[in-house]
């Protein structure tokens, strides 16, 4: 392919090609040229004009396909406009003589398709350059059409439509004659042409003006004939040149023309007066009334109807919004008027009038749903509002009118009901979709919204009450605090007017309706309206005998109440189960006998209440089945089944009971069959087990009854055929904008499209396509779908040898009809028989023996061949079932073997289509059946797709050949290539009048390049060809004009970039979507009319920015900035990005699932990009929160910020509206601003993860100095707060919510910012609560006064809510109002909690000397401040927090426990609501145990009563009283009662959820609870408590070690130590108080006898998990091990000390090993002597293991912090007691003699290799046991010499670190007390440190270190002297004195001294001073003895004397230098 890229066509390379490369090659060389062609220079062009002017028109003879003519054209008129324009003349008239040729033969076709295409193309491109010739063109065009055939038309029709546009008004001459040609070509008999007229006249009508002024008419008339027999692309191709040419009729201002001929201008009403004649009387024409047209027989064709209806929508659209909003009074009487009844035709039946109100829905809700914005949407409501109760007026006149005229009455009545139901059903979805924004609607009493649909209700029709009750229900999803007052309303007026029968079932639909929203409404209903619903409906059933008038009606309300209150879930049901299934058995005959009777008593009238009744109670049944599975236990199910035998007994009366009574009881039973039908598909077959047999005869008679009519294959079949099948079909089956009116269409004219009237009771179901009103199907046609639906299961469960006569009957009974009922029954059978096995499919079921295979081989079979194509899919999948259920190769095979058979054989395209799609459902449910069969499959589908005589085969083999594809994988492989060629080849020839050959070509395509995934990758010469085919395929299905091809185009490149992403071209692919995208959301409806091709455009967008967002997004911006064709909406991209235009796409869209794939893209947009493109991202959020309708919130906000002096914020949003430019977003919805809203916050979660700066002013500020391209979050946050503002001050509460979210997120990030001021008015009640908290709690807020003014709102809500649940607003379902309390009670919890740590934080830090100074400033808070604003109400809060933890704690109990729960509730919730509140429980209870356990910890437990001085609350909450039955007398319990109460309940509480932490439990929770503990255990009442309980302690150390287990983060490993580490502290202070109290009472006895306290007893032995003692070890080595798994024996290999080289902990690691060997440290205190000796060698294994593990030298001799810790915890444990006393004191002494040899062993080098160890370390590890032990254990002479050793050996190393610690430690030994321990040290070291000491004389030091370590050593020497004994003393002084006196210096030497050498001086001369007067004799003796020294000595300090004299003028006071310089290095271990 790489040759076909050159200027010129490589001719050379052509020629050695085949036939199929060929057309690949030419295209490939065209798509390239024309990109070149743009690039080249003009001068390069010219040169090769003339060479390629003849290659590129020798291609025309060369008969060229459609794409590569329309390339060929393109390529032309580019090389013509680029080039020189000379020959230009001499090209055109070559083309004209192509089209003259008289040669007709289908080879020569192609050559003159493409010159008429190239002429199309030069004068589009060059236009009236090309002077006069067009008169020419045109006319040889136009008389060649009339000999061409379909293509030919199709070609020309686009041709003049280019030659019009190119040429503009200078075409004129011949506007005429092409409007002739174009009329002719509008109602031609192929579907492309139609559509290409209509293209072309849409062009004409630019310039024609006679088109939309004297001809508007014959246009007009024209297009209705048009739209007759069309298809969906005719009418959308039609309506838009209709809408087009009327709305232009409007605006035109006709210039010019005025003064030559007077053309009059077109009103509105003329408008629409003709668009009314179409939709009325269809293209009869206005003239030609004829004679069945005056008698009212002929019925407008359905076709032109909705053709006309989106002529309507787009003649509205084109007029745009603004002139909608004008004229929309107007408009709306038009419309309505459609179906009013002065035109008779639209509402002739009741199927006629249900399509019409279809179509008038739809132009309302296409154009008031699309177009207004919601300003303008509420006006329409009201307009809409204002219809209605004109309508009701009338009506209402006529009601009252008396009875004298009742035949005029209910004319009238019938005139204004269809209005009324289309009124009311917009209204409702207007409401709908304004959501909360219609708050002001309702308000309005001036509309009076709701008083004017309640009225409706009592209409007399029933489809306009059931329309009200609809409209009532949409208001209630929409605004939930309407739910419960309209609800009261509507059940007071059905009580009250329980004897009107209009007002019966009116306000029993409306009653449904409302009970159907409240799945809508999280918030639910109070939960005792279930009770008086449920009493309503049964007095309405029981009372309906009374009164034969009102019977039915009655029977209907009250089942239809029942039926709808099973919606509302187990909660309510269970309450009033009894009662339904009582009503449930008495409306059944109980046997057989009696039913009977019945039907010999009955009359015709009491049969149709009686069937009412039980068609209800079915529904009721089955509604009770479908919501309430949890209530159906097996006791329910035995109470269900005894009425069902009886149900089916009289479904087999009902035949005899019809033919006795007639007619009226026909739509009765019907109704019954459908009710029963459904409730058994929903029941198990087995509860019905008895009755199989006898309900499958009643199907099988149903299904081929002799009075079914219609055939309905349209709703029948589909559910049946797969998905994909559907394709193949009519575009109707797929999903449309249209869908809604275009279902008429699909169901055929006999058969009416869905609608309310027909099942009432869907009013209260789940609607399946969102907020649309329910449209079930009449009941002849449900009943037909259920019986097939129950009949696949019936079959599969009934015997064998029954199933096979039933399948046999209906075998017979289609063979024995006849002609148009034939296909009924055909299809009703064939329905049912794929249902079966489907069913048996699905539930892994058998078929039976072979004989079965027969009957239902033989139906699939006659199916397969059946002219409907819909049946004829349904038996391909039936066949392929057939071959899965039998699941026998053989059988698989010879089905397979039929199908080659009749393929081979058969020429009519039905057998053809039908059996090979039969083989590719085989290959999709077996897969690759064998390799010799797909080669036969395989070749077969190649040819019969090659058939162009016939379309449909090849479609139908193409789509065949997908699925193939598909299934084999990669048995595939081998076919890759031809199959390819094949696609290439066909895409390349076939006709783009077939686009659905095209649309099949796709998917096989999409499925090869699924098929060869990854391989595309590669890069042999096979793969990069095949990958060039794809590209190019791709290429070619692009330029196709069918939108769904190029759907398919764009998800195969979507494919092909995933598998071989470097070879997709992105920016073209880009702006390809782009291009759809924009060019389609101009106008909103009129977008591309295809909604498949806008989703796989996302889909697309989607997967490419989820790799490469910056890319697409600069592809896009670029694409704007270079388009020469001015895209309407590119002015919109430049400015805000492909961002903003699918911002605004988001806004007009309405399919759900676009719109969730345009968020994902902008989700995965903003995480790519948002910090990089903050300003940008923030710009665009701003610009749609600040485009919302109402301004005038946000003012408030602004100008309170501008008073702020926050005037250098340019982008204000005040300034923002008056730059003149059109704003970018208009008016968007409310749903678009909440996502906007949501932006923000997820803008700010990715700067977390971005840099620090963001977060940071000061470092912003100066990264932003240093480059202004950077940009960083907290610059923008005046805009934040901003848009946080407006979204929480709007009409809609869900934009309320996001914004108050934003609000939150911004405080919690920014709180540690210094403030941009912040004005505290907050809206919404419960979230006003958080809001506040969570400011407070951020300490943003610096003045007390501001908090005071939040505070005040907490203290209001905490008012509101001490009224108690019983006072609470009854709107919403009682769990609303606990959510409330709840909420409430966290923010306070929250509130305190912060006030208590920063009380808490400020009292240690005024400890510190630093703080204590400083004076708290007036304005500033003082810690105390917000403790004592909470302290007003803790009485209160304390009891309310109490009360909750209390429920929450009899929530959670497990369910066995049901029986004892209070049966009224708890304080906050009631008991039926339990199940709701407790996720209002879960949220909050964490702060509010927090919060609880601070405060009893404030109190210290010993308050005397909670009631007194808390004022008091109006209910009794406080946990004493809620245990008692009443508070008198003796029940009062003690203090201590109500404590040990208290504190359980805490406790219980947190041991519940810490020992079964659920995956979704939150850090948050999990850490506030543990914060409880620990407060708990803060004060000495609580700790007695858990230490004399030992099971409690033990209990909640293994829960401890359960959430260290399963939790990682170290924050909650610390919390839950500290926790273990007071619960050992607790059990150390029981045991002290134990020995204590007996040391008190046996005073006078002998010591021996004290009994033991502690664990372990006298054995010493710690039982596994009754031992506080065991527990507490398992968890610290827990810790222990998982930082060090070193410590760990198993994992080392050996019990011994096996050291590894030591290891540096993070700082988390370090934190849990300290806490975990503070814990261990404490352990022997809680034994007893025996015990501890148990526990001992584990804890200082642990101890030591630690030291060793971790000791690393660290820089300047630092111990790292869990060496520190393990040497704190050593000391503790050899200072312990239990060293000392008696029973333990030998055992301790072996012990830690083996400890201080592990220590000592550390030392030796194992396996030859030194240790890295830190030997300072280890040195102070050997002094803490010298010192801290008793003598006995480091004494004995093995263990000191050892010592000793180390102590020398580490005085020789030459790290002075290493010196000067060594001294400090020895100095500690030296000075021991007890001469035993210290001695030997000091005869064996004293000689080797006083050598050191002289050679450092000698050497005179040099630096400060080694200063240090002569003063050290001074030090040590000094000690010595002072512990040496008299006679030793003098020797002692004799070796001090000369090393001392020979640093000291006279005065000049001191002048030129060095600093070290001074201070040397300094410190000698002191210690000198000191010395002489101790020991004077020896001093003297000294002196005397060596003269030389005297002098110095004297010299020194007379030099002293001279210097401190000179310094004495200027410093008071010095201190000495050489004191302060030495480091104090005191270990604080010793």
């Amino acid at each position: 392919m790489e040759l076909a890229h050159s200027l010129l066509l490589n001719e050379e390379a052509y020629s050695q090609l085949g036939e199929v490369q060929k057309a690949e090659f030419i295209f490939d060389w065209l798509r390239y040229l024309e990109k070149l062609l743009v690039a080249t220079s003009r001068s390069d062009v010219r040169e090769k004009q003339k060479t390629l002017v003849e290659q590129l028109l020798s291609l025309l003879n060369s008969s060229p396909g459609p794409p590569t003519r329309k390339l060929l054209a393109k390529n032309l008129a580019l090389l013509y406009s680029i080039g020189d324009t000379f020959s230009v003349y001499e090209t055109i008239d070559k083309c004209n003589d192509l089209i003259r040729s008289k040669d007709d033969s289908p080879s020569y076709l192609p050559t003159k398709l493409a010159a008429v295409v190239c002429l199309g193309s030069l004068y589009k491109k060059l236009g009236r350059i090309l002077g006069n010739t067009f008169t020419d063109t045109v006319g040889n065009i136009l008389k060649a059409m009339k000999s061409a055939e379909s293509q030919g038309r199709y070609e020309i029709m686009l041709s003049l439509q280019n030659i019009l546009n190119g040429l503009g008004a200078a075409a004129i001459p011949c506007h005429r004659d092409v409007y002739k040609a174009a009329r002719s070509c509008l109602t031609d008999r192929s579907m492309a042409v139609r559509c290409a007229a209509a293209k072309c006249l849409l062009e004409l009508q630019n310039e024609a003006v006679f088109m939309w002024s004297t001809d508007l008419d014959s246009v007009a008339t024209l297009c209705f004939k048009s739209f007759e027999g069309s298809n969906y692309d005719v009418r959308i191709s039609v309506s838009k040149l209709l809408g087009t040419v009327l709305a232009k009729a409007i605006i035109s201002k006709h210039p010019g023309t005025a003064s030559r001929q007077s053309i009059r201008r077109v009103s509105l009403e003329e408008v629409l007066e003709l668009l009314g004649t179409g939709f009325l009387r269809g293209s009869s024409g206005f003239l030609r009334a004829s004679g069945d047209m005056l008698k009212g027989t002929s019925s407008v064709s359905r076709d032109v109807r909705v053709g006309v209806t989106q002529a309507y929508v787009v003649f509205i659209s084109t007029l745009g919004g603004a002139w909608l909003e004008k004229n929309f009074a107007a408009f709306l009487s038009h419309i309505l008027s459609l179906v009013s009844q002065s035109h008779p035709k639209a509402t002739q039946t009741q199927i006629d009038a249900v399509c019409s109100r279809r179509c008038v829905s739809f132009i309302l809700r296409a154009t008031v749903g699309g177009l207004l914005g919601e300003k303008a949407q509420i006006a329409a409501a009201k307009d809409i509002c204002q219809a209605i109760w004109k309508l009701k007026k009338v009506m209402d006149a006529v009601m009252s009118d008396g009875n004298l005229e009742t035949r005029l009455g209910s004319a009238d009545v019938a005139a204004s009901q269809h209005m009324l139901v289309c009124a009311l059903q917009e209204l409702g979805n207007l409401i709908h979709s304004l959501g909360t924004t219609a708050a002001p609607l309702l308000q309005d009493s001036s509309a009076g919204i709701l008083d004017n649909v309640i009225s409706v209700t009592l209409h007399p029709s029933i489809s306009v009450r059931l329309a009200a009750a609809w409209c009532l229900h949409c208001i209630a999803v929409a605004l939930p605090s309407y739910l419960t007052p309209l609800l009261d309303r509507c059940l007071e007026r059905l009580t009250v007017l329980k004897s009107s029968p209009e007002a019966v079932t009116g306000f029993s639909f409306a009653v449904a309706a409302l009970l159907g929203a409240v799945k809508h409404c999280p918030l639910g209903i109070p939960h005792g309206k279930g009770k008086i619903i449920m009493a309503l409906a049964e007095d309405l059933l029981c009372s309906a005998a009374q009164n034969s008038r009102l019977s039915a009606q009655r029977t209907q309300a009250g089942w239809l109440l029942i039926a709808a209150l099973m919606t509302l879930g187990p909660a309510f049901v269970s309450h009033h189960l009894a009662r339904v299934l009582l009503l449930w058995k008495c409306v059944f005959p109980v046997s057989p006998k009696d039913l009977e009777t019945e039907k010999s008593r009955g009359d015709s009238f009491t049969w149709q209440v009686t069937l009412e009744g039980r068609a209800g109670a079915l529904c009721a049944i089955k509604s009770f089945v479908a919501h309430c599975g949890d209530l159906l236990t097996e006791e329910v199910i035995q109470h269900l089944l005894p009425p069902l035998p009886c149900t089916v007994d009289l479904l087999t009366q009902l035949s005899s009971i019809l033919k006795t009574y007639g007619s009226p009881l026909k739509t009765p039973s019907v109704v019954y069959r459908q009710r029963l039908y459904e409730l058994l598909i929903l029941l198990s077959p087995e509860t019905y087990e008895g009755n199989l047999s006898v309900i499958l005869r009643e199907l099988a008679a149903d299904l081929t009854a002799p009075d079914i009519q219609v055939a309905a294959s349209a709703f029948l079949l589909p559910p049946l055929c797969h998905q994909d099948d559907l394709l193949i079909l009519s575009p109707l089956l797929q999903e449309t904008d249209h869908r809604f009116i275009e279902e008429q269409l699909l169901l055929g004219s006999g058969i009416a499209c869905g609608s309310l009237e027909y099942d009432p009771y869907s009013i209260y179901e789940k609607d399946v396509e969102g907020d649309s009103v329910p449209k079930p199907l009449p009941p002849m046609l449900s009943v037909t779908s259920s019986a097939v639906k129950l009949f696949g299961v019936v079959c599969a469960h009934v015997g064998e040898a029954q199933r096979l006569l039933v399948l046999e009957q209906l075998l017979d009974s289609v063979k024995h009809t006849k002609g148009a009922r034939q296909q009924v029954v055909q299809l009703h059978v064939v329905s049912s028989v794929s249902s079966f096995l489907k069913y048996v499919a699905g539930s892994k079921g058998h078929l039976g023996p072979e004989e079965v295979r027969r009957p239902v081989l033989a139906l699939v079979m006659g199916a397969l061949e059946s002219p409907s194509p819909l049946l004829r899919c349904a038996a391909a999948e039936a066949w392929a079932r057939l071959a899965q259920v039998v699941d026998d190769g053989a059988f698989t095979a010879a089905l397979a073997q039929v199908s080659f058979d009749k393929l081979k054989s058969a020429r009519d395209a039905v057998t053809r289509t039908g059996h090979s799609l039969a083989l590719g459902s085989l290959h999709r449910y077996l897969g690759g059946i064998s390799s010799q069969h797909l080669n036969s499959c395989v070749g077969i589908l190649y040819t019969l797709s090659q058939d162009s005589t016939s379309p449909d085969v090849q479609t139908w083999a193409l789509h065949s050949l997908s699925l193939i594809i598909d299934s084999a994988g990669p048995l595939y492989y081998t076919h890759a290539e031809p199959t390819l060629s094949l696609i290439m080849m066909l895409l390349l020839n076939v006709p783009s009048t077939h686009a659905e050959v095209h649309q099949s070509l796709g998917r096989c395509l999409n499925a090869l390049i699924t098929t060869l995934g990854p391989e595309l990758q590669g890069n042999s010469t096979s793969v990069s060809t095949l990958r060039s085919s794809c590209l190019l395929g791709c290429a070619v299905m692009q330029d196709n004009p069918d939108c769904l091809v190029q759907a398919q185009a764009i998800s195969c490149l979507q494919q092909l970039h995933m598998f071989a992403p470097r070879h997709v071209n992105l920016s073209s692919l880009v702006s390809c979507l782009c291009e759809i995208l924009l060019d389609n959301s101009v106008l909103v409806n009129l977008c591309s009319p295809y909604l498949l091709l806008r989703r796989a455009v996302l889909a697309c967008l989607c997967q490419l920015v989820q790799r490469e967002a910056a890319e697409v997004s600069e592809h896009a911006v670029m694409l704007a900035k270079n388009s020469r064709e001015e895209l309407t909406l590119d002015a919109n991209i430049r400015e805000v990005g492909l961002e903003g235009a699918l911002l605004t796409l988001l806004d007009k869209e309405t399919d759900q699932k676009l719109c969730h794939d345009i968020k994902e893209t902008l989700n995965h947009m903003l995480t790519s990009m948002a910090v990089d493109k903050l300003s940008f991202w923030l710009k665009l959020c701003k610009d749609v929160l600040a485009a919302s309708a109402d301004f005038a919130s946000v003012t408030c906000v602004d100008t309170m910020q501008e008073e702020e002096g926050d005037k250098g914020d340019d982008a204000s949003v005040l300034t923002n509206r008056n730059d003149g430019r059109p704003h970018p977003f208009t008016n968007p919805r409310w749903a678009t601003r909440v996502f906007a809203a949501e932006c923000v916050c997820r803008i700010i979660n990715q700067c977390e993860n971005g840099h620090s700066a963001h977060f940071d002013v000061a470092l912003a500020q100066e990264m932003k100095k240093k480059d202004s391209r950077n940009d960083f979050l907290v610059l923008h946050l005046a805009d934040l707060i901003r848009m946080a503002f407006m979204a929480a001050t709007d009409h809609s509460d869900q934009l309320r919510l996001s914004g108050l979210e934003t609000l939150l997120v911004v405080i919690r990030r920014f709180a540690a910012i210094p403030e941009p001021e912040f004005p505290g008015h907050v809206i919404l009640e419960q979230y006003q609560a958080n809001v506040c908290s969570a400011w407070i709690a951020s300490g943003v807020v610096s003045d007390l006064n501001d908090i005071r003014r939040v505070h005040q709102l907490l203290v209001a809500s905490l008012t509101k809510i001490q009224v108690g649940k019983e006072a609470l607003s009854h709107l919403y379902n009682e769990s609303a109002s606990t959510m409330e309390i709840l909420a409430v009670l966290k923010a306070w919890a929250e509130v305190y909690i912060i006030a208590v740590e920063r009380h808490k934080n400020h009292r240690q830090s005024l400890k510190t000397p630093a703080c204590s100074e400083e004076s708290v400033g007036n304005g500033s808070i003082s810690p105390d401040g917000l403790l004592d604003l909470v302290h007003a109400d803790l009485g209160t809060l304390s009891r309310l927090w109490l009360a909750a933890l209390q429920d929450f704690a009899l929530l959670t109990l497990p369910s066995e426990f049901a029986s004892q729960l209070p049966v009224e509730g708890g304080a906050f919730y009631t008991a039926e609501t339990s199940e709701n509140a407790k996720l209002h429980y879960y949220n909050s209870w964490a702060l509010i145990l927090h919060a609880t356990a601070l405060w009893l910890t404030s109190t210290g437990f010993v308050v005397a009563d909670p009631d007194e001085g808390a004022p008091n609350l109006s209910r009794p909450v406080t946990p004493t009283s809620m245990c008692q039955g009443s508070s008198s007398g003796p029940t009062v319990k003690s203090p201590e009662d109500v404590y040990t109460e208290r504190f359980h309940l805490i406790l219980g509480i947190s041991v519940k959820f810490l020992c079964s932490l659920r995956s979704d439990a939150t850090m948050e929770s999990i850490t506030a609870c543990l914060h409880a503990l620990q407060a708990l255990l803060d004060v000495p009442w609580p700790r007695s408590k858990i230490g004399s309980d030992q099971d409690l302690g033990i209990e909640l150390l293994n829960v401890l070690h359960r959430v260290i287990l399963t939790r990682e983060s170290p924050s909650i490993q610390l919390a839950s130590l500290e926790v273990v580490r007071q619960i050992i502290c607790a059990a150390q202070e029981h045991v002290k108080e134990k020995r204590r109290s007996a040391e008190v009472d046996d005073g006078a006895a002998e010591k021996e006898t004290l009994p033991e306290f502690g664990e372990g007893k006298d054995t010493g032995g710690l039982v596994p998990g009754k031992s506080l003692v065991f527990a507490t070890l398992e968890l610290c080595v827990c810790i222990l091990v998982r930082q060090l798994p070193g410590l760990n024996p198993k994992l080392t290999g050996s019990p011994g000390v096996k050291a590894a080289k030591p290891q540096m902990l993070s700082e988390d690691g370090s934190r849990l090993v300290s806490a975990a060997l503070v814990i261990l440290s404490e352990l022997p205190a809680v034994c007893s002597p025996e015990g501890s000796i148990s526990i001992l060698p584990t804890i200082l294994y642990l101890t030591i293991g630690v030291l060793r593990e971790t000791a690393v030298k660290l820089p300047g001799g630092q111990l790292s912090s869990t060496v520190a810790a393990s040497l704190q915890a050593l000391k503790g444990i050899l200072s312990s007691p239990m060293a000392r006393a008696e029973k333990s004191h030998t055992a301790w002494t072996d012990l830690l003699r083996s400890a201080l040899t592990t220590i000592l062993d550390c030392w030796d080098p194992v396996d030859g290799t030194h240790q890295e160890l830190d030997e300072v370390s280890l040195l102070t590890a050997i002094t803490v046991f010298i010192l801290s032990t008793s003598p006995e254990v480091t004494t004995i002479p093995c263990l000191q010499k050892r010592c000793i050793e180390k102590f020398k050996a580490t005085l020789e190393i030459k790290d002075p670190m290493v010196q000067i610690k060594t001294y400090q430690l020895l100095l500690s030994i030296f000075q021991y007390p007890n001469p035993a321990v210290s001695y030997p040290y000091i005869y064996s070291l004293v000689s080797s440190i006083v050598e050191k000491l002289q050679e450092i004389n000698r050497r005179k030091p040099e630096d400060t270190a080694e200063l240090q370590i002569f003063q050290e050593g001074i030090k040590v020497l000094e000690a010595l002297v002072a512990v040496a004994e008299e006679q030793h003393r003098s020797q002692l002084v004799a070796c001090l004195l000369p090393i001392l006196i020979s640093f000291v210096l006279d005065e000049h030497a001191l002048g030129s001294a060095t600093s070290i050498m001074r201070n040397l001086h300094d410190f000698a001369l002191q210690n000198l001073m000191q010395i002489g007067p101790q020991y004077s004799s020896v001093f003297k003796s000294v002196m005397a003895s060596s003269p030389a020294l005297k002098a110095r000595l004297e010299a020194a300090i007379k030099g002293n004397q001279e210097t401190v004299k000179v310094k004495t003028p200027t410093s008071k006071h010095t201190k000495n230098s050489g004191k302060s310089s030495s480091i104090q290095l005191k270990t604080n271990f010793l």
